[in-house]
């Protein structure tokens, strides 16, 4: 057993050294300034009072460290799985009332007990199942769900809070008008100034400039600015360790949000982490050590009242971009959150909500992917719709039923394409021994004697009548001088029980109206099952081939020569 690969910080921190100290340094320090507004402003969107956000930078950050494949990758509280656990939680209990966070704690030991489990039993595979478009479509609606949620923090109205976009709307249409004018004019200048520093240089801490600009407005000219709604007291020092409380009640209730925050989380950390793998050649992002690190950020965080977390695609970008080389640039922002903790937490009093509601809404509205649209509806069409019907179950049905609604059409569009794949005659290039798609090639010579059948599929269950139909249709369209069907098998990687004996019916079919069936170019295992399954019985080892012309020119000239060598080689081969 490698170590190493068990815990990946054995594989860089014996070769640390003090090059890749500094860039870890810049980078931490970078992360942790943004972290930290950060943190407060996520743990307001998850109903939580703001340390919970502090807290669940600290422990899942050290733990990812150790055990994430990722070595730049940055893990601690997101907007998306924020609003996903307010809206799963604000079900059960009062936000921000004692009941509420013990049980956002107990969603963070669920969420991390499910990942880690998927991810030593290597069940990464399974979010596989939400595809590129799925994943374009939930993210961008979120975003914009949880970006209008904002709203009643950026204009000082207490709208209400939704993940149903049309209730947001609705809301907000209706009370836009009692907009608080000091409140509105200090969030949408914070706006305004976060848009400008990213244009001019995304390492600018935005996020910092723009918090201590509206501490000290506050602090000094609050008083006259009327009633703008503040943090406050955030309490000081550091998480003590504590086991969460166990309903087995609400285990049973939180158990759908938890698999929606598990593939929601995964997924994030899989695209982040593979977007950087690209930018570097040092290490390679493993999926279930993945799914083992979140799994123990989470749960170890929940052990120091972290609710759940994952990785945060601004916070990994520009860890990466300041000249992050390993987890060290992890390690140097818990220090600066535990730093934090310990002494500037009173100096967050003053800090406006609507600020807070500024950098969220610029971080978020940013996800929203109009270019993989745009791009989907140019090259697939199918996919396109795959996207935008997720992205629209989303926002009118909610986070947790949007995730359902792309893993359900995600499976439906897979059983469409597996169930009805491609298929082609093929026609001989002139003068050459090859054999090309028809529809593609129309120089390509067609007999009407004989028909080469290819199928770019395996041949299982759920495309086995099919395959039967569209061969039927190949062979009516031929008429009555057809003599020879050969199947080129070359796509063919995989065939079940069912699958076999509806060749085998078709083979003894044809051979009744004197229609010869030849094989050409099946696999080894492919090969192996049709023996295995007693295709032998009714038809012949002459009768496959290692091209589709060798089995043309046996029907044309009987020439067995080549043939019988090849036979040989199979019998040889398969016993």
């Amino acid at each position: 057993m490698n170590i190493k690969k068990i815990i990946p910080i054995l594989d860089w921190l014996p070769n640390y050294n003090t090059s890749l100290f500094k860039g870890d340094l810049v980078a931490g320090i970078t992360v942790g300034i943004i972290l930290i507004p950060q943190g407060i402003a996520y743990a307001l969107i998850a109903g939580l009072p703001p340390i919970y956000g502090l807290y669940s930078a600290l422990f899942p950050q050290i733990m990812y460290a150790i055990f994430g494949s990722s070595r730049q990758v940055a893990i601690g509280p997101v907007a998306m799985d924020s609003l996903i656990v307010a809206t799963g939680v604000s079900t059960l209990a009062l936000a921000g009332s004692e009941s509420y966070i013990s049980i956002a704690i107990l969603l963070a030991l669920m969420v991390g007990a499910i990942q880690f489990i998927m991810g030593v039993f290597s069940l990464g595979f399974i979010v596989n199942f939400l595809s590129k478009p799925v994943i374009t479509g939930f993210t961008s609606a979120v975003a914009l769900i949880i970006g209008f949620n904002q709203f009643r923090n950026l204009f000082g109205v207490n709208f209400i809070q939704s993940d149903q976009i049309q209730y947001l709307l609705i809301d907000i249409w209706q009370r836009i008008t009692t907009y608080h004018l000091p409140t509105t004019i200090i969030g949408l200048t914070s706006v305004i100034l976060i848009i400008i520093f990213r244009k001019i240089n995304k390492k600018i801490p935005n996020a910092l400039i723009v918090v201590v600009v509206g501490i000290l407005l506050m602090k000094y000219f609050g008083k006259t600015l009327g009633d703008i709604s503040m943090v406050k007291d955030i309490p000081s020092g550091l998480p003590l360790f504590g086991i969460p409380e166990f309903d087995l009640d609400q285990i049973r209730e939180l158990l759908p949000i938890a698999f929606t925050l598990v593939m929601v989380g995964y997924l994030e950390t899989i695209s982040i982490g593979k977007s950087l793998e690209a930018k570097q050649d040092e290490y390679r992002i493993r999926p279930n050590q993945e799914l083992i690190a979140l799994g123990l950020s989470n749960m170890v965080g929940s052990l120091f009242k972290a609710y759940p977390t994952t990785s945060s695609f601004s916070r990994s970008a520009i860890n990466q971009e300041s000249g992050a080389k390993t987890g060290m640039a992890a390690l140097i922002s818990v220090v600066m959150v535990v730093f934090t903790l310990l002494f500037l937490t009173p100096l967050f009093y003053h800090l406006p909500k609507t600020v807070l509601a500024a950098i969220i809404i610029v971080a978020v509205f940013g996800l929203v992917n109009f270019k993989e649209a745009t791009f989907l509806w140019k090259a697939n069409h199918l996919d396109f719709w795959l996207m935008f019907a997720t992205f629209m179950g989303t926002l009118l049905l909610g986070i947790e039923f949007g995730i359902i609604v792309g893993v359900g059409l995600s499976l439906i569009v897979l059983i469409f394409r597996t169930s009805r794949p491609y298929v082609a005659e093929l026609g001989k290039v002139p003068n050459s021994n090859f054999y090309r798609n028809k529809s593609r090639f129309e120089e390509v010579i067609i007999e009407d004697e004989i028909l080469i059948f290819r199928f770019d599929a395996q041949i299982f269950y759920a495309n086995s009548s099919y395959f039967r139909d569209k061969l039927d249709e190949m062979v009516d369209e031929k008429g009555t001088a057809l003599k020879l069907i050969v199947l080129d098998a070359e796509s063919i990687n995989r065939v079940d029980s069912t699958g076999i004996e509806m060749l085998k019916e078709r083979i003894k079919f044809y051979k009744k109206k004197d229609i010869l069936f030849l094989l050409a170019a099946v696999k080894g295992p492919v090969r192996d099952d049709f023996f295995r399954s007693g295709l032998l019985e009714i038809i012949d080892l002459n009768h496959f081939f290692m091209r589709p012309n060798d089995a043309v020119k046996f029907y044309k000239t009987g020439d067995r020569k080549h043939q019988d060598r090849y036979a040989k080689y199979i019998h040889q081969a398969y016993n």
